[in-house]
């Protein structure tokens, strides 16, 4: 079903970002994957071409508005349309708490998780609107549902903000043909967990969700027929620490 599609992944080159550039390439899909590092884009996208899947890496910092439309453009120009986007580029502070979270850090994490998503879906609207047709999923966070002393007020603010994010594109677009899902995950051991203030120990990471399992969501999403439309999903490992109170 993904046979054909032209599909354009930011945070492509490490976690969930690369799971689901792996999985939709997989199912047939041409990835063009984004991403801050050159040298690990390339070397993911030849290891997905390698393994008989086509990948092309395109580094892109998404908080330059800029850059965005250029890459846009130049992914249009070369395979003629973008069928489906997934916002999947995202970070976090280590120093992210109310009595040490800075300004920069403030701005950093806005610009990328919550400004790139909506620079790149805004750069591929005309064309999906132009084929009535397209799929924006956007990662997001169980933080973006719930809250959580694990995270910090501008984690926190940029994923509630994707999801709202989300639901407005659906409203506003589906009348193009165009639909957006917002996938919600609950802890996944990716690097972004070294980030963290004191990272989980290997115990804990073990129990989460991997980045696999992201990537197959990813995919299911995109394999729905046109006329279908995921709003949402929220994923959890069954052991979830934010159920059991131990989310510290």
């Amino acid at each position: 079903m993904l046979k054909g599609k032209i599909v354009w992944m930011t945070g492509a080159g490490t976690g969930i970002g690369l799971a689901g550039a792996q999985a939709l390439a997989d199912g047939g899909a041409t990835v063009v994957m984004s991403g801050r590092r050159k040298e690990v884009l390339v070397r993911e996208a030849d290891r997905i071409v390698a393994a008989g899947g086509r990948a092309e890496a395109e580094p892109l910092d998404v908080s330059d508005p800029d850059a965005v439309e250029r890459m846009a453009a130049a992914i249009v120009g070369r395979h003629g349309t973008i069928h489906i986007l997934v916002n999947s580029a995202g970070l976090n502070c280590p120093k992210r708490f109310w009595n040490e979270v800075s300004v920069a850090d403030w701005q950093q994490v806005i610009r990328v998780n919550l400004d790139g998503s909506f620079y790149c879906t805004r750069a591929v609207l005309p064309h999906m609107r132009r084929q009535q047709d397209g799929l924006v999923i956007n990662i997001s966070s169980w933080a973006g549902k719930y809250l959580s002393s694990l995270v910090g007020p501008a984690y926190t603010s940029s994923k509630h903000a994707v999801v709202a994010m989300t639901a407005d594109l659906n409203k506003e677009e589906c009348v193009n043909g165009i639909r957006a899902c917002a996938i919600c995950p609950a802890e996944v051991d990716t690097p972004i967990l070294d980030r963290r203030p004191v990272p989980p120990p290997a115990d804990v990471r073990a129990r989460m969700l991997k980045a696999d399992d992201l990537g197959r969501a990813i995919r299911w999403v995109a394999e729905q027929p046109a006329h279908v439309c995921v709003n949402e999903i929220i994923i959890s490992p069954t052991w979830n620490r934010f159920y059991i109170g131990h989310d510290e």
